[in-house]
């Protein structure tokens, strides 16, 4: 089994629990910068399929938390063309293990791709989304998004 990418919000306290808990159960991850990453439709595409449009945004992104953003009103193209535009409101962790790409921390989800040496354990709190907390850095809320 090769390295689980993961694609992460620099400073997120919430994705680093997520690595270690992968790390934890013996994976190799190659982390990489979700926002900095030259994302273009081909590429973006594979981790946002099979969801339902809204699923694909970040909840706690400021420009969906505030409105201005409305994943339930938007149809697939318009979204993947303002998450193209708007990285920061990709639903995060993106993972890629082989072929398979999930958006977001589903732990069923991953232990349906893992061998069963590598398999996680059910976490005692939801690991998916921003939790603001005693492990929230300074840099948990930048960068900012650009305004329009």
């Amino acid at each position: 089994m090769g390295a689980l990418i993961f694609y992460e919000k620099p400073g997120c306290g919430g994705n680093a629990r997520q690595q270690r808990l992968l790390r934890a159960a013996g994976l190799e991850l190659e982390v990489r910068d979700l926002l900095g990453e030259p994302w273009r439709a081909e590429t973006l595409a594979p981790f946002l399929a099979g969801r339902p449009v809204a699923d694909w945004f970040n909840r706690a992104a400021p420009a969906v938390k505030s409105g201005e953003v409305d994943p339930e009103r938007l149809d697939a193209a318009a979204a993947l063309a303002l998450l193209l535009e708007r990285p920061i409101l990709i639903r995060r962790p993106l993972i890629r293990l082989g072929e398979h790409h999930l958006a977001g921390f589903d732990v069923a989800a991953l232990n349906a791709l893992l061998p069963a040496g590598h398999r996680l354990a059910e976490p005692s709190a939801p690991l998916d989304g921003c939790v603001h907390g005693a492990e929230a850095t300074s840099s948990c809320h930048a960068p900012q998004e650009p305004q329009p």
